[in-house]
């Protein structure tokens, strides 16, 4: 899972730079949501749809307006405008955030171990998002794409709580297959208002390498991703899931330096660097 989403983030860049941002989300997720019907299909899912309730089905619709359609559409126009590397380094807010919630919310075991490691995760989270200089934080110099990039902790972090509430009863499949769908129908809604018709055909005339990313996205970093995300979610606990995200940026760093070029400065460094020993810390202080 982690290094399936570690890759999304060079590979949603490149669509970035070649495709208008939520036309490309629209096609990554219409992709998906054909692999997971067929998932379903063979898994004999399908009979697990008509014994939702509807208040199973409003949660879902939820679940797919924030952490697929709000999720997608964050990432991509953040992409825009921030390196891959960098802005997977951005979201290690996402455990920190949604542990403290999670303790709150579910009783989640929280202590001072834990809170170590969040403080400083977040602080290495903040170097990188603001480029070594966390004191211009407060003079409002951060980019619009880290700003975008917080709507992706926001979002994600509402979807792993509702997740784990909509987990009751519901199997990871049919969690994600049919939030896929909603969000799909929502992407699909805002492309045309936003970018137009013309904008679903650009895929068409695009390069081979942006259809391998687009490959990528929709049949790993979506599919199995997020399928292994439900399933670590129910057996572990909405904290300790989100806990595993800390390897994302190690995989996002190393793949975006391997695969499209990019530099790792020292804010980079320093920052991935207290980030990620500070998710360590915060698995190790709850086993």
């Amino acid at each position: 899972m982690a290094a399936l989403w570690g890759g999304s983030w060079p590979c949603g860049r490149v669509l970035a730079q070649a495709l208008p941002p939520l036309a490309a989300a629209t096609w990554r997720f219409g992709i998906a949501l054909a692999l997971l019907l067929a998932w379903m299909q063979v898994d004999g899912g399908f009979g697990r749809l008509r014994r939702l309730t509807a208040r199973q089905w409003a949660g879902l619709a939820v679940g797919g307006a924030v952490g697929v359609f709000g999720y997608a559409m964050f990432f991509m126009l953040g992409l825009a405008h921030v390196a891959a590397g960098r802005a997977a380094l951005v979201v290690t807010t996402n455990p920190v955030v949604t542990t403290l919630i999670a303790a709150w919310w579910f009783g989640e075991r929280l202590n001072w171990r834990i809170g170590a490691g969040m403080a400083l995760a977040a602080a290495g989270a903040l170097i990188v998002m603001t480029h070594g200089a966390p004191w211009t934080l407060f003079a409002g110099s951060v980019g619009r794409g880290e700003a975008l990039l917080l709507g992706c902790v926001a979002t994600w972090v509402a979807y792993t709580l509702i997740g784990r509430r909509l987990l009751a009863g519901i199997d990871a499949l049919t969690t994600t297959t049919v939030t896929a769908g909603f969000g799909l129908a929502m992407l699909a809604a805002a492309a045309l208002a936003f970018e137009g018709p013309a904008a679903f055909a650009s895929p068409l005339a695009a390069s081979t390498t942006t259809w391998v990313a687009l490959a990528f996205l929709a049949a790993g970093a979506t599919v199995l991703a997020y399928a292994w995300y439900f399933e670590g979610v129910a057996a572990l606990g909405a904290g300790a899931a989100a806990g595993y995200i800390s390897l994302v940026p190690l995989f996002g760093v190393l793949f975006a330096t391997l695969w499209l070029g990019e530099p790792v400065d020292a804010s980079i460094a320093v920052g991935g660097v207290l980030a990620v020993a500070g998710m360590a810390m915060m698995n190790l202080a709850r086993r």
